[in-house]
């Protein structure tokens, strides 16, 4: 049945499911998330990027933290935001590629002297990224300040990017967490796909899955853009559902009333 599938609809894999090859669309969003990375990235500090729930700010990062060059800069990726202090700087020091110790105190010190290490013995500036952080404690926030500061706080030693959903701002906003909002020199928060990006964004994806005929009809299209709000999560489920559909149909072309069909599979009631 796999191999009808992707066969019946011209596809060399389906390019709306995890696990296959990743097809980066440059929407507005996207290229306008990778300049602030970018930005972040010349700079150094703290940034904050934010956006509602499948939105493509993990695709924007992950392919951003792909195109750092190694030699100059040291990624580090974590999602424990729901962890202890103590676990957090743990699993911190860990991914530095340090020996965690079992006082926090030994712990700070440890963290700060390899990003020390990296950025002035190696000139390698460590590039730390803290997803969900929009799940992060006060505790762990009110850390972060003093964790990476370096020199007095004179000198940024590494890029610090916080990433969630727009929930995070309500905690930044807190009279407690005003030093670390104050140091965020970059936050940008994604917003939902026009409709023109997110009718290139499926026909982007249907090409790089070298895709060469019709399968979406003009309402068809309309219909997944519509119901999906700019959402590129949405979108992806949608077209997902929809080729299962068309597939056991014995479809060739996908109809708006497929769409349909493939819209109410995928809500939740």
């Amino acid at each position: 049945m796999i191999d009808n599938y992707v066969s019946r609809f011209g596809l060399a894999f389906n390019p709306f499911i995890k696990n296959s090859k990743e097809i980066i669309v440059s929407t507005a969003e996207y290229n306008e998330a990778i300049n602030r990375l970018n930005y972040l990235l010349s700079v150094s500090g703290f940034g904050l990027l934010t956006g509602n729930p499948g939105q493509g700010k993990t695709t924007v990062v992950r392919n951003w933290i792909n195109s750092l060059n190694p030699s100059l800069y040291k990624p580090v990726y974590t999602c424990l935001s729901t962890v202890t202090v103590m676990d957090f700087y743990r699993n911190l020091a860990s991914s530095l590629g340090a020996e965690p110790a079992f006082r926090k105190s030994d712990n700070f010190k440890i963290i700060q002297n390899e990003i020390i290490r990296y950025s002035v013995e190696k000139r390698i500036t460590p590039v730390i990224v803290i997803d969900e952080v929009n799940h992060i404690s006060n505790a762990i926030l009110n850390d972060l300040k003093l964790l990476f500061n370096f020199d007095m706080d004179s000198k940024d030693r590494a890029v610090i990017l916080l990433t969630g959903l727009p929930q995070i701002c309500n905690a930044l906003s807190l009279s407690c967490n005003e030093p670390l909002r104050q140091r965020i020199i970059m936050n940008y928060k994604m917003s939902e796909l026009s409709k023109e990006d997110a009718r290139s964004y499926i026909l982007s994806k249907l090409e790089g899955a070298d895709c060469h005929q019709t399968i979406f009809d003009e309402p068809a299209l309309e219909a997944i853009i519509n119901s999906a709000n700019g959402v590129p999560r949405i979108i992806n489920k949608i077209c997902n559902a929809s080729l299962l559909i068309g597939n056991s149909q014995a479809l060739n072309i996908i109809s708006a009333d497929t769409v349909m069909r493939a819209v109410a599979d995928c809500s939740i009631r």
